[in-house]
């Protein structure tokens, strides 16, 4: 399956990385993103990391170790991403996974930021 004009970008491959504690996807559009287990974990879509509403969204601290333990996917649209720190809701879709990506360089100087402003560090 390749992606129409105006589609979201579809995954080819994904890959979990334990050693790098990295989660690569790939899709059809080209784009290939590593995208670092610490940092899918505090961009959770879950309710409980981006509350109800921009300004409901949690930082969350203490994650630099954090690991997946497993993936299931969800339906044909997602996958649910269990971290060894026992966080296990949020689906992350194909679009949420590519956004991640494609903002990662604004995203994780935000969340670092975010920790330093509130005197949290990044390691448990």
């Amino acid at each position: 399956m390749t992606t129409s004009p105006g589609a979201a970008p579809w995954p080819t491959a994904l890959d979990y990385d334990p050693a790098a504690k990295t989660l690569s996807v790939t899709f059809d559009n080209g784009d290939v993103f590593a995208l670092p287990v610490e940092y899918l974990r505090v961009e959770s879509p879950s309710a409980e990391v981006q509350g109800h509403s921009p300004a409901e969204k949690k930082i969350v601290p203490g994650r630099s170790r954090v690991g997946i333990m497993h993936i299931e996917p969800v339906g044909n649209y997602a996958v649910k991403l269990i971290f060894d720190d026992l966080h296990d809701t949020g689906l992350y879709s194909w679009r949420y996974l590519h956004e991640l990506g494609r903002e990662h360089a604004v995203r994780w100087p935000r969340y670092l930021e975010a920790l330093a402003q509130r005197g949290l560090k990044r390691d448990p």
